[in-house]
């Protein structure tokens, strides 16, 4: 099992439905293990539980095991917040029904809003009761015929691998990192400051899915730090097809480049390869028309202790301000965290998402262009504001 597969690279599942439904009994007949905390009392199951997974024709997944949305009280509304938090990040989703469907049907409303598949489960049919007749009331209400599976016995399981297989999204896993930037053979210099965010004794997550490529692609592939650039260029026998950055020293770079070598930086292919490349370039020339009574959303993917020179909190906002004037009002949000209401924003500035799946990244998308929110990333942002988006190449696959 590939479990040391990134999360951010799986497909993720998310069970849905009521209390005591079966949710968790059913993500440990998926997996084949007690993953989950299962009880016969409503509720147990307080936040999303994931569980990473290797499935049969279907390849890594990871399986979101989230509370009832039938959660009473506070806390009940707090978890219920949560699960639609996590319909951000689902690819596809099991939704575990009851015959009268009276709580199911917004939830299925809302998935295909959001342009999720959704598989209609009715669990524990191993219980007193006629579960034909309830799936017959389930396809009558909603017009889609459930799976019929108890989880306890193990059985209809197959029958849920199988439809998972065909929801998977046409283009899912088809999507790489370089693109069309590269070919087999082609010399490539990643050129990656060791500065004080970069994690002593490794790299980080972008720069290592982007060297593995390289070399799952049979590039030859050269790596060096900023302040070695020219002594590595001096070294090499020819010119670099393409040099990959990090977009802090995206001018620098550009500066010292040979004229024939392509130019990108971590943070642009992972605009492509997460999200939508077109709408991140489109959306940078709203910051040409920023004024000082402007705001701006900055948006992380993971959740960290501030550094004295991090990109998101200080170095991004510093550009901005030196561009737009001390004025500019910079918010930042980490992790999960994203308002649903965007328009109180002129932009949005989203990391480079690697520790997101691209359905999280795209979905943040889908949000901020119903709002009329322009939307762009870290690279992108920094390429223009380095007065140098037109001159570096973007993959167009």
């Amino acid at each position: 099992m590939r479990n040391n597969v990134s999360a951010a690279n799986r497909l993720h599942i998310a069970l849905l439905g009521r209390r005591n439904s079966g949710k968790s009994s059913l993500i440990n007949a998926l997996t084949g293990q007690d993953t989950a905390l299962v009880s016969d009392t409503p509720g147990t199951t307080t936040d999303p539980v994931q569980k990473a997974m290797e499935i049969h024709g279907i390849g890594p997944c990871l399986f979101i095991d989230t509370p009832g949305f039938d959660d009473e009280g506070a806390l009940g509304s707090m978890r219920i917040e949560r699960t639609l938090k996590a319909t951000a990040k689902t690819d596809i989703a099991l939704l575990l029904c009851q015959p009268d469907m009276e709580q199911e049907l917004p939830w299925i409303a809302l998935l295909e809003e959001k342009n999720i598949p959704v598989v209609l489960i009715l669990n524990k049919t191993d219980l007193p009761g006629d579960a034909q007749a309830a799936a017959k009331r389930i396809e009558e209400v909603s017009g889609k015929r459930p799976l019929l599976v108890s989880a306890r016995r193990r059985e209809g399981i197959e029958e849920i691998r199988q439809a998972i297989i065909e929801k998977l999204p046409l283009d899912f896993g088809e999507q790489t990192i370089l693109g069309d930037l590269v070919s087999e053979g082609d010399l490539v210099l990643l050129v990656m400051p060791q500065d004080t965010q970069a994690p002593k004794g490794r790299l980080i997550l972008p720069q290592v899915q982007t060297l593995r490529e390289l070399l799952d692609r049979r590039c030859l592939a050269m790596s060096c730090t900023t302040d070695q650039l020219p002594a590595t260029l001096q070294a090499l026998s020819r010119a670099p097809k393409l040099i990959i950055t990090d977009s802090q020293v995206f001018k620098t770079v550009y500066e010292q480049k040979p004229e024939e070598s392509l130019l990108t930086s971590f943070s642009v292919l992972f605009a492509a390869y997460k999200g939508d490349i077109h709408y991140y370039t489109a959306s940078a020339s709203v910051i040409a028309r920023l004024t000082p009574a402007s705001r701006v959303l900055i948006a992380e993917a993971c959740t960290h202790a501030p550094l004295s020179e991090d990109i998101g909190r200080v170095k991004l906002p510093r550009l901005l301000r030196q561009r737009v004037g001390e004025a500019l009002q910079v918010d930042l949000v980490a992790g999960a965290d994203f308002p649903q209401d965007l328009t109180p924003y002129d932009l949005v500035i989203q990391c480079g998402a690697c520790m997101f799946n691209r359905k999280h990244v795209l979905t943040r998308i889908e949000q901020a262009r119903k709002q009329g929110v322009a939307m762009t990333n870290y690279g992108i942002a920094i390429a223009y504001l380095s007065g140098i988006l037109d001159k570096i190449s973007i993959s167009s696959t």
